[in-house]
């Protein structure tokens, strides 16, 4: 039952430009909006309109307060986690007044979690036959994975040595580590790593049992603190003694291996591995095809990777306070390379930039401004963080390496690197429940901060009152608050007093509309609950890591339309229910805090939600077969980073209108393209070159030996590469740049469209628009349209 805490009459919504007419009650969990119902013309039957607003989901709420004579209406403007846009004009000031000190008080005021929804949803029954809490099994995915401690040895081995989180309170209980280091090295090796996360095994591929384990940075400092326990487990998890013999160098006409008994015999792979060259591997748009559509088999000897996502200045800053990167003098059997994905501050501030360009989606129905979006730089940071992952998919999947991750506390950028690379490799994850799984593991597990990088208890400065003169003028449907110049004006006078919220993400919630009971209303003002210090929003700490990673699976899903078993709309829900807290499956920080807080226990879990409505949230085009043998079957999946779009469906806009101009742009640079391409193909009368074709550009430069390295928008994910110094062996000659990739980043750089860069050559694929924000209600499968 849900009670009614207050209730306004007479409300106008706008959104997307358009006014409806309605009814807006406060509820303890939810603001309701509902709207004259519509007649099916099909059926005649009345459609309800209702549109639910989770508090959780508030990332702003503007009152704006009539003055005194002026006849208008006082109005709440609230702009949602899920980019939904929408302003209240209420006719009587005292009620808007006390409606927006109610909200307040639901959002920012509660003081601890114990007040979200979460721990006062009833779920329905087909929910609670799910058990979504006791879905994931670590020892099960291990064992899926070929670790089972019944069967031969892998080298690697389970330890219960943190099984009560003493040891690493960030990590999971269950620890799977090299067989050969044991529990006191691990010990040992702890002292070393920040939090004490040390590397532990997150994938093993089941082709050629190489693996990708995960820590935190090394406390190296200023005086290059090393540690020879954590130099011999990172040895360890690189060397494999059931690895088998690497394949072939480049050679056509046959596919990678796909079962474990197509591998050579055993052998061992030390140090010298290093010092051999490895051809360069393909780059995100050629998949597993030439230019002439040949079958091409990838192959090279072991070259271990440590990965650093973070930038080199970034990590060598951090041995000032005692941390650092690997001094790679003490790990001669692996390269470093430096990733250079920015910190958790850059991130939200561009998705704030991202906010700034569709910051008028209620009054408004115009498109996005173009410019400032490309400004945001977000599709160039989704862009990074794709090749990334890409480059540890194929080190792993292709080049038959080892691959350790971190970043600086290996939570955020490390967790995103991790199941991203996973999720290229591995076909389970991309069945819906292996996307849990992995989850499940490389998130929630291994310790990303959902509680501090989501502010689920909201925070004061969000919630902003314009008292000046100018906060009585109305704001009507096709104006523009980011031009209008009154309404500048006013934004201008409240950001000298107030700071605009970060982030951003909503949409609506899963209630029941018709159990509906009348309650007495409480008064508006009500005082702040006392904060639990660890549970407080601090808006620093605040930023869109989640977000990311799924906008991420989002475009390999678009790019891959076939490969995958759950539909957008599951990503897209996904991020909603983040932000929702109808749910305890994201709340808190790790695995040890939802346990102590008892949350398996006293909430449900989100996967209860998802599973017992798998058939919404299912990809019809989905094609489970996999075989490397035929195009658009293979067992790896990898990026085409060129073809990176905005995710116009979480924006609540159509297509054309988020990427229209990056469309624009990149046929144009086709266009151009080609027609160098034609003009260099041209035969030269007098050309002393020799007979065969040179129609095709020089190639370009040569990657860092070992290295599989792939294009950004006119840059190298890698920012830098570090060998011990005994890898001194490098080709000198010049690397020559042919004409048609000068053209392409010459077009790049001027930013066509005003893309900022990202004009880049690609296929443009159709979709249908829309524009139409999804609510959906608890009841099974049924869809309310929005109150607009």
């Amino acid at each position: 039952m849900v009670e009614i805490r207050q209730t306004i009459e007479n409300v106008t919504a706008v959104a997307r430009g358009e006014t409806t007419r309605g009814c807006l009650r406060l509820t303890d969990f939810h603001i309701v909006f509902t709207a004259p119902p519509l007649i099916d013309e099909s059926t005649g039957k009345e459609r309800p309109r209702e549109s639910w607003i989770a508090y959780p989901m508030i990332a702003s709420c503007e009152f704006r307060p009539t003055p005194p004579g002026t006849g208008r209406d006082s109005s709440l403007r609230l702009r949602g986690r899920d980019f939904y846009f929408v302003m209240f004009h209420l006719e009587d000031t005292k009620a808007a007044h006390d409606a927006f000190n109610f909200i307040r008080a639901r959002t920012c005021r509660l003081g601890n979690i114990d007040k979200l929804h979460a721990f006062n949803y009833h779920a329905p029954k087909p929910e609670r036959a799910i058990k979504g809490w006791d879905l994931y099994d670590a020892k099960a995915e291990f064992r899926r994975q070929g670790i089972n401690e019944k069967l031969h040895d892998k080298g690697w081995r389970i330890t219960s040595m943190n099984k009560d989180y003493s040891f690493s309170p960030t990590y999971p209980s269950l620890l799977v580590v090299p067989t050969k280091i044991s529990d006191q090295t691990l010990r040992y090796a702890a002292n070393h790593r920040t939090r004490c996360r040390i590397p532990t095994l997150t994938y093993l591929h089941p082709v050629n049992n190489c693996s990708i384990t995960r820590s935190s940075q090394p406390r190296v400092g200023i005086t290059g603190n090393r540690s020879p326990q954590d130099e011999a487990l990172v040895a360890a998890c690189f060397s494999n003694p059931y690895y088998q013999e690497a394949a072939p160098s480049l050679s056509q006409d046959t596919s990678p291996s796909t079962t474990q008994q197509d591998l050579s015999d055993k052998s061992d792979h030390d140090s010298s591995d290093l010092d051999r060259t490895e051809p360069e591997i393909l780059s995100p748009g050629e998949a597993f095809f030439d230019d002439k559509g040949k079958r091409i088999i990838f192959g090279a000897q072991q070259h271990n990777l440590i990965i650093d996502a973070r930038p080199a200045i970034n990590s060598m800053a951090m041995q000032v306070v005692g941390k650092g990167s690997e001094n790679m003098e003490y790990y001669k059997f692996a390269t470093k390379a430096y990733l250079n994905i920015q910190n958790i501050h850059v991130m939200r501030n561009s998705l704030n930039k991202v906010i700034s360009a569709i910051k008028d989606g209620d009054i408004s129905n115009g498109p996005p401004n173009q410019e400032v979006l490309a400004k945001s730089d977000w599709l160039k940071h989704i862009t990074g963080i794709l090749d990334g992952s890409a480059l540890i998919a194929r080190q792993v999947g292709i080049q038959h390496s080892h691959v350790l991750i971190h970043c600086s506390d290996g939570w955020d950028r490390t967790s995103q690197l991790s199941a991203l690379s996973q999720l290229m490799l591995d076909p389970y994850y991309r069945t819906l429940d292996g996307f849990i799984v992995l989850i499940e593991k490389d998130w929630l597990s291994f310790g990303h901060m959902f509680h501090q990088r989501s502010g689920f208890l909201g925070h004061e400065k969000w919630f902003v009152t314009q008292n000046d003169a100018m906060a009585g003028a109305r704001i009507e449907p096709g104006e523009n608050d980011g031009r209008g110049e009154v309404v500048e004006k006013a934004m201008e006078n409240a950001k000298r007093f107030f700071k605009q919220a970060l982030s951003s993400d909503k949409e609506r919630e899963d209630s029941d509309p018709d159990n509906f009971t009348p309650a007495t209303a409480i008064p508006a003002e009500q005082e702040s609950a006392p904060v639990i210090e660890d549970q407080a929003t601090r808006e620093k700490e605040i930023s869109p890591v989640f977000h990311q990673f799924l906008d991420a699976v989002y475009q390999l899903h678009r790019q891959h339309p076939t490969r995958f078993e759950f539909n957008e709309r599951f990503i897209r829900r996904l991020l909603y229910h983040l932000y929702s807290c109808q749910y305890g499956t994201f709340l808190l920080n790790n695995e040890k805090q939802r346990i102590d807080a008892g949350l398996p226990e006293r909430t449900s879990s989100v996967w209860d939600y998802f599973l017992s409505r798998r058939e919404m949230f299912t990809n019809p085009n989905y094609d489970p077969e996999v075989d490397d043998h035929i195009r658009g079957k293979e067992r790896l999946i990898f990026p085409r980073l060129n073809e990176v779009r905005w995710w116009y469906q979480l924006f609540n806009r159509t297509n054309k209108e988020m990427n229209g101009a990056l469309d624009d742009a990149a046929a144009a640079a086709d266009r151009v393209a080609k027609a160098v391409q034609s003009a260099t193909a041209t035969p030269q009368s007098n050309s002393s070159a020799p007979n065969s074709a040179t129609g095709s550009p020089h190639p370009p430069a040569s990657p860092q030996p070992g290295i599989s390295t792939s294009k950004t928008f006119g840059e190298t994910v890698l920012a830098g590469v570090e060998v011990p110094r005994v890898h001194g062996h490098h080709d000198s000659e010049a690397d020559i740049v042919g004409a048609l990739s000068n053209i392409t980043r010459g077009i790049s750089s001027i930013g066509i469209g005003g893309l900022g860069g990202l004009g880049n050559k690609v296929a443009v694929g159709t979709s249908a628009d829309s524009s139409v924000r999804e609510q959906e209600m608890t009841s099974m499968g049924v869809d309310q349209d929005v109150a607009q």
